[in-house]
């Protein structure tokens, strides 16, 4: 069944709303990074204070997490979900990190969106529906798919592609409308990104924090070799 475009459009403008996604300019870089500047607003946000975090923990925001919550280190990818670059990231780099670091338990690893436009926004929401169980999963097909579903015809075809991989992860039109239509959690998780984003300095995707430090894309080898340094081998 063919849904209504409409609802979509206005869950985007809901995001526009106090410049919510002005993220300008936006580039590639020749190391093939997107670039983007956060608005002013977002920039003069004070992140010392809870506000963000109440309306987060409201909203039933939660942190993606795989591998040892416990461990001493924390390696947060910042990635969106239209980003080419991204999509490589997880099907070269990442899969490897996941084989001797995540699996093993060795580190905490985090994924975090960045929201540069409203079909991004949409695939997070779509990720995000099944809950942390499955949004690893669906987070593999968004981005193994991603030529075909970002590239689809318009607004209408692209959240159509969307919705069937939430489709093939077990999710029902009613799962994925009640989602989709969430303006609570689309509010908070653009604030929350926002925070994020401000707090380290997250400029370009995908961007990797090692405990604190933001580093830009990079070789799986130059990646192990800082995580071996924080591990102590």
């Amino acid at each position: 069944m063919v849904r209504s475009l409409g609802k979509y459009i206005a869950l985007f403008a809901i995001c526009a709303l106090g410049s919510y996604l002005v993220l300008s300019p936006k580039t590639q870089t020749p190391s093939g990074e997107q670039t983007f500047e956060l608005p002013m607003a977002a920039m003069a946000q004070d992140t010392s204070s809870n506000g963000t975090d109440d309306a987060v923990e409201a909203a039933g925001v939660t942190e993606m997490v795989l591998g040892n919550p416990e461990a001493d280190v924390e390696l947060i990818e910042y990635a969106s979900f239209t980003c080419p670059h991204c999509a490589s990231f997880h099907a070269e780099q990442f899969k490897q990190l996941e084989t001797d670091y995540i699996e093993t338990g060795k580190i905490k690893f985090v994924f975090r969106e960045v929201y540069f436009d409203k079909y991004g926004m949409w695939a997070s929401m779509i990720a995000r529906c099944a809950g942390p169980v499955r949004f690893f999963g669906i987070t593999d097909m968004m981005f193994e798919k991603q030529g075909e579903w970002a590239r689809a015809n318009g607004d209408l075809a692209i959240v159509n592609e969307l919705r069937k991989i939430g489709k093939i992860a077990g999710l029902t039109d009613e799962n994925l409308d009640s989602c989709l239509q969430d303006g609570d959690k689309l509010r908070a998780l653009v604030e929350w990104y926002q925070a994020n984003a401000t707090e380290h300095d997250i400029r370009s995707t995908p961007s990797l924090v090692l405990n604190g430090k933001t580093y830009k894309n990079m070789a799986y080898a130059e990646l192990a070799d800082l995580l071996d340094k924080e591990l102590g081998l």
